[in-house]
Formats: structure tokens, sequence, C-alpha cells
């Protein structure tokens, strides 16, 4: 069984880390690295078949040592061993205060070790603020730099086959004139289509606390990269607690399917029209699956005149996304600019006009 006792060196002693370069535990004290397999194991999760609508529970012990951190500023709740230092919240930078022991969520069925480490969101961080001209002075400093939090976010993943029935009216039209009139003709066609469409591994992310836009922005994950789920892999970083339902958040991955199938086949399959327009639409969704996955964040709040910006990185691809406060002085100041030069160039015009 999984006891906090699992995450410690056994050559020192000290409290090991996930170690995103070599993809290994390792003890920061005598630098002995170890793989995750050698770590005693709680009970092997299958990574790769779907599981069933009753969701795992947490194996006897398994969660001893896991204590949950409460942010009072925006009730973010997040998860970490007993040796991990959570002094800050990653949604809004507030301070963090323990809660007590980890008990009642479900088990998740997969995870996805981090890839990329905390220098590389840094780096990541400075390249999305570079070239923007109205970037606040001071934005970029080292103490917003410092606040940047790994964090594995829960999310439910959905597969399913969806099979749709779609009429489409597609429109072919043609315009020539005389010297007398001008003509159009429309052509219009019934275009019907008929398929399925399966989905693997939906994404929707389980947290309130993180937009979904920001979320879905920094996809894709590379779901082969998964693999069963440990609680060694939450040494060194956070895992945050699900706050959203697998019910509620089929609601979004229903969408996501819809539109998405809607997209394919008008995309994929319509085309050679002027115009096309939609007629109905009939979609069912059948063989439907879910698992619980925590996926690898680098999240990074700051605080700008009062309000907060968070920004994200796929901790497995790098990519990044998050809005940037804009300079309202700079902005108008550039604005003024571009209108003297304009009035210049105007003028110079004019005066050219009049010497020709």
């Amino acid at each position: 069984m999984s006891t906090i006792t699992e995450q410690k060196c056994p050559c020192c002693g000290g409290a090991v880390e996930f170690n995103v370069g070599a993809q290994k535990l390792k003890c920061p004290f005598c630098d002995t690295e170890f793989e995750i397999s050698d770590m005693p194991q709680v009970e092997e999760n299958n990574a790769v078949e779907a599981i069933n609508w009753n969701s795992q529970a947490w194996a006897a012990g398994e969660t001893d040592g896991m204590n949950v951190y409460s942010c009072k500023s925006c009730g973010g709740e997040i998860v970490a061993d007993a040796a991990t230092s959570a002094t800050s919240c990653p949604y809004c930078g507030n301070q963090v205060v323990m809660k007590g022991q980890f008990s009642g969520a479900f088990r998740p069925d997969l995870i996805i070790p981090f890839k990329l480490d905390k220098k590389a969101a840094k780096e990541a961080f400075k390249k999305h603020l570079k070239g923007k001209k109205f970037v606040p002075s001071g934005f970029l400093s080292d103490n917003k730099l410092d606040e940047i939090k790994g964090i594995y976010v829960p999310y439910w993943l959905f597969s399913c086959d969806a099979y749709s029935q779609m009429t489409f009216y597609g429109e072919k039209i043609k315009k020539w004139s005389d010297s007398n009139y001008e003509y159009t003709k429309i052509d219009t066609y019934n275009v019907y289509r008929e398929g399925s469409v399966t989905f693997d591994n939906v994404p929707v992310d389980a947290s309130q606390k993180i937009d979904n836009t920001l979320m879905e922005s920094i996809e894709p994950f590379n779901l082969s990269d998964a693999v069963g789920f440990n609680t060694a892999y939450l040494a060194g970083y956070v895992a945050d607690k699900f706050d959203v339902s697998m019910d509620e958040s089929s609601v979004r991955a229903n969408d996501r399917i819809r539109q998405t199938t809607y997209d394919t086949f008008k995309r994929d399959t319509v085309e050679g029209y002027t115009n096309i327009v939609d007629g109905a639409i009939n979609m069912n969704v059948t063989n439907g699956s879910y698992k619980y996955a925590l996926l690898p964040v680098w999240l990074v709040s700051t605080k700008w005149k009062d309000k907060t910006y968070t920004y994200a990185m796929n901790g497995q691809t790098g990519k990044f996304a998050g809005n940037i406060p804009t300079d309202e002085k700079k902005a108008k100041l550039m604005g003024g600019f571009l209108g003297v030069a304009a009035g210049l160039i105007g003028y110079g015009l004019l005066w050219l006009i009049e010497l020709l």
C-alpha cells in the first residue's frame, strides 16, 4: 500500500521529486534517481481499456500522506503530498492554508507526467509577451515569474460514436449581363449526408476555477504518453481536485462532439457550391464511455491593477495561452502618433498634387 514513506529516498530518507528531464524520481539531497516502477506500487491500472461507468475508488492507504490546501480567496483546493510546499494558489496567486487530509474524490485512471520543467514555462511566458508593444511597464518582472506553478489539472475524457444524418442546401449562383440587363441564375441542390464519426478521449477540464477556453487553447494533449495513475508522479507538484462532475462535463463534451461532427460533414463533404444553407440535422451519440485523468499544466497567475491574469502552458507540448493586459496610455500615444502620421502623409500628398 502507498504511504508517504514511498516517496522518500531509500538512500538518504529525503523527499524525492518527479524529475521532468529524466522522467524519473530524483532525490534533490543525494541526487539518486529511481524509476517509477522501482517504487512500491499499490495496484496496476490499465491505461488502455476504457473504464465502465463506475469510477475507480482509492485503494486502502493510498491517500495516506496526501494533504489538501485551500485558498481563502478563490476557494480553490489542491492536493499534494506532505513534502510539497504549497504557499500560494496557482489560480489567483493568494496564500493557501492547510485544510486537512485528502479523501473522498475518485481515483484518477490516467496521468500524463510533466515533460517540460519550470524553466521552459518561464521562457514561454517571456516569449508570449515579446513584441507586444502595449504591455504595461513592469508587468514582466522576476517576482511574477516565480509564481509559476506546476499543477495536474483534472479532466474527464469522453469517447463515443456519433451517428449523423444531415441535410444541406447548396446554391450555385451564376451572373451575367448584356447591353440591357443583368442576370442572376440560382440553382439549388438538396445535399444529404449520413455517417458516423468516432471520438476518442475528448477532454473537458473538471475545474470551475480554470476557464474552459484557456484550457482548450493549450490542447491537444497526446494521450499516448498517458500512464496508469501513481501518487509518485505528484512528488514536487500539486493536483487539483475536480469540482465539476462527469455529468456536468458531459454537456460540454456533447457540444464539442456535435460541433466537430457538424464541421466535419459540412467542411469535408459538401463542396463546389457558392453558398451552403443548413437544413435538418439529426445526431445520435452511442457507445459512450469516460475516463478520469490528471494532465500537466504550468499556471501563472499575475495581478495588475487589482485584476488577475491567468496564463497556462501545456506541460507536455509547451503550447502557451493567456490574455495580455494593455497599457492604455501607450495605446493612446500610439494612436495619436498614427493619427499625426496619417495627417502629415495626407498633407504631403495634397502638397504634391498642387505642385503637379
